[in-house]
């Protein structure tokens, strides 16, 4: 059957179909138990959450699910020096913003930025081992091999991120039990760690086979991929699932604003960019008023994670207002495929969707 791929058995699920963790809010618990209670795999994404709330939520899931679930952190990565004069420019011209620069003045100049991130990854890492998570996944980098033999140990299956094909086969050397394949039409934060240009934005239907042909360790495909076509797609390029984030961002168990779910549903195929805009990390999101903005900007922008941190006042106030030209509205190329339905429904519709597809190729 179609729904046993190398990843069902890995994994112990029924379904081939993993739910992206998508740090920031949108992968409540209860979206995370809906699709693995489905028979897909529920992903929790952590990255900004700290190691208690992390447990909690983990805790939660547990008690609305007894199936296998996953948690997905940010690899700590090694920064140049800062340029704290660059960040004090982007503080003064976040400042002249209409309508909410005087208002989050004072909070910019109260912020801290968290640059350790080596030390925030550990605590959150003790509570994934702590915990015994079913399935880990990281972006942004590589682990070592010690790092992940010592986490397998504790019989937790590991997942990592790649743009390219280097990056899949570094992974698998690392010891990784499969590698998401991140195409350029995926939602959200770009997964490259050995350098991002032009040239590691690959599309998923080219990249996809490239690393299937060049790892051992099963593939998931990510990117663009909305509906059973694009399951049935990229099951033919070679990958053993799929992971898709943006087809589960307007559910209802999903966390995201509402205004933010509201842009998702009335996006179009020309409405998402890749900007550094909010984070200072390349990433695909619905194109708004504060991406056209800092296009005007006319000096570097902060390096991830002092942006983010810089812009944080400012998509809390977009946030309070309900105003979604200030928001990080991450998102894939295929958003307008989006459906506005409970999680548990959507994943009954993407089985359905396969089986038709294939049913219709087999006549």
């Amino acid at each position: 059957m179609w729904y046993e791929t190398a990843i069902t058995r890995l994994f112990g699920i029924p379904y081939p179909l993993i739910q992206a963790p998508m740090a920031g809010g949108p992968t409540t618990p209860e979206l995370v138990a809906a699709v693995s209670n489905e028979g897909g795999l529920g992903f929790l994404g952590a990255g900004y959450m700290s190691p208690e709330a992390i447990r909690a939520a983990v805790r939660r899931i547990r008690e609305l699910t007894d199936r296998p679930f996953g948690v997905n952190l940010f690899m700590p990565e090694k920064h140049l020096p800062v340029d704290w004069d660059g960040v004090n420019r982007m503080k003064d011209y976040l400042k002249t913003l209409h309508p909410f620069g005087k208002e989050i003045a004072e909070e910019l100049n109260d912020l801290s930025f968290e640059t350790n991130l080596e030390d925030a990854f550990a605590a959150q890492m003790t509570v994934v081992l702590e915990e015994r998570v079913p399935v880990f996944s990281f972006t942004f980098g590589c682990p070592t091999r010690e790092e992940v033999s010592a986490w397998k140990a504790r019989g937790i299956r590991v997942i990592g991120t790649a743009t390219t094909v280097a990056e899949a086969v570094r992974l698998e050397e690392a010891g990784v039990d499969a590698v998401v394949a991140q195409g350029y039409e995926a939602g959200g934060h770009r997964g490259t760690f050995l350098g991002f240009d032009a040239s590691a934005l690959i599309g998923t239907i080219a990249l996809v086979p490239q690393i299937v042909d060049k790892v051992g360790v099963p593939v998931i495909a990510a990117g663009g991929i909305m509906d059973g076509r694009g399951i049935v797609a990229a099951l033919a390029l070679g990958a053993s699932a799929v992971q898709m984030g943006t087809a589960f961002l307007a559910s209802r168990e999903s966390g995201a604003h509402p205004s933010y779910k509201k842009a998702v549903l009335h996006s179009r195929d020309t409405s998402t960019v890749i900007t550094a805009a909010f984070s200072g990390k390349p990433a695909r999101g619905i194109q708004n008023a504060f991406i056209s903005l800092i296009h005007e900007y006319d000096a570097p922008i902060p390096p991830y994670p002092i942006q983010n941190a810089l812009t944080r006042p400012m998509r809390n106030w977009a946030a309070r207002q309900s105003d979604p030209e200030f928001m990080s509205l991450w998102s894939g190329q295929a958003s307008a495929l989006s459906r506005e339905a409970g999680a548990g429904e959507i994943v009954r519709r993407l089985i359905q969707e396969t089986e038709q597809m294939l049913s219709i190729l087999n006549r």
